[in-house]
């Protein structure tokens, strides 16, 4: 493997389809493209200045690097990529990747990050912007601190663990999600999926957790949520309160108490669902 070190690279595609390489300590400038097509690389200490540094590449190994605000859109159509130890300060990153692990990594500008990607790994992430993991699928998370809405739209095959989530419209369109030990706090959270899991979470919604097909709740905290489970299918025990319960479609609801119950036979079958308060 060529090391290549301490280098400053300029101009568009400045190591264009490059293979086999070590970078240590080096900074990619002006110049698009600059590892465009590339394999086997591993980048340590370096700086990616510049639009596009990684695209159509394979076999990517990035550590303590940092990406700045102008190297936006940087890695797309990459696969077989670890990104660890990274500041990754671009919007737009990540997009239709294949087997991509990232790990203590912070995205202060995560605008549309993480698209359509498949096979990740997230742990230790620190993450701010909207529309995060749209339309990715066979995520396994763990640690993510979020503030960015509607992320994960159309996203499919997703566990999330340990994290915490700020994020309005948060899992919208959505199929098999599980989340466990996490904190969610969003309107309108889990609209229009299906197969949606939350196990020991604290939850807070307005009008949170409506028009889902098979939705299940195991030992969590709705605080402050209301109109909850509109139109859902609801298997849900909850530890607490719920502010306010509005027509669920079918199902069983375990609460400490239920601040507001409406069920209007009008809309929808009451027969269908079981409450159960103490």
């Amino acid at each position: 493997m060529q090391l290549l070190k301490d280098t400053l690279f300029e101009g568009e595609r400045a190591l264009f389809q490059a293979e086999n390489i070590s970078l240590q300590g080096c900074t990619f400038a002006n110049g698009e493209s600059p590892l465009k097509h590339s394999l086997n690389v591993i980048a340590e200490n370096t700086r990616f200045s510049w639009k596009y540094p990684l695209w159509y590449s394979q076999d990517i190994r990035v550590k303590n690097c940092t990406f700045d605000d102008t190297a936006r859109a940087g890695i797309w159509y990459t696969d077989n990529i670890s990104v660890t130890d990274t500041t990754y300060n671009a919007p737009k990153g990540f997009r239709r990747c294949d087997t991509l692990h990232i790990e203590n990594v912070t995205m202060p500008n995560a605008l549309e990050t993480l698209w359509a990607c498949k096979n990740v790994t997230l742990k230790n992430i620190t993450a701010k912007g909207d529309y995060f993991g749209m339309n990715s699928e066979d995520l396994i998370i763990d640690g993510l601190t979020l503030d960015g809405n509607y992320c994960f739209d159309g996203a499919r095959n997703v566990t999330v663990k340990n994290s915490r989530l700020l994020s309005k419209d948060a899992f919208w369109n959505a199929e098999n999600i599980t989340c466990e030990n996490c904190y969610i706090e969003g309107e309108y959270l889990g609209w229009n999926s299906r197969s949606l899991t939350f196990v020991n979470c604290t939850i807070k919604s307005v009008q949170g957790l409506c028009f889902v097909d098979l939705l299940k709740l195991r030992g969590c905290k709705l605080e402050g949520t209301t109109l909850a489970f509109e139109y859902s299918h609801v298997d849900a025990e909850i530890t607490g309160s719920i502010d306010s319960v509005k027509n669920p479609s079918s199902g069983i609801i375990k609460a400490g108490s239920i601040g507001q119950l409406i069920m209007e036979p009008e809309k929808v079958d009451v027969t269908q669902t079981n409450i159960i308060t103490e």
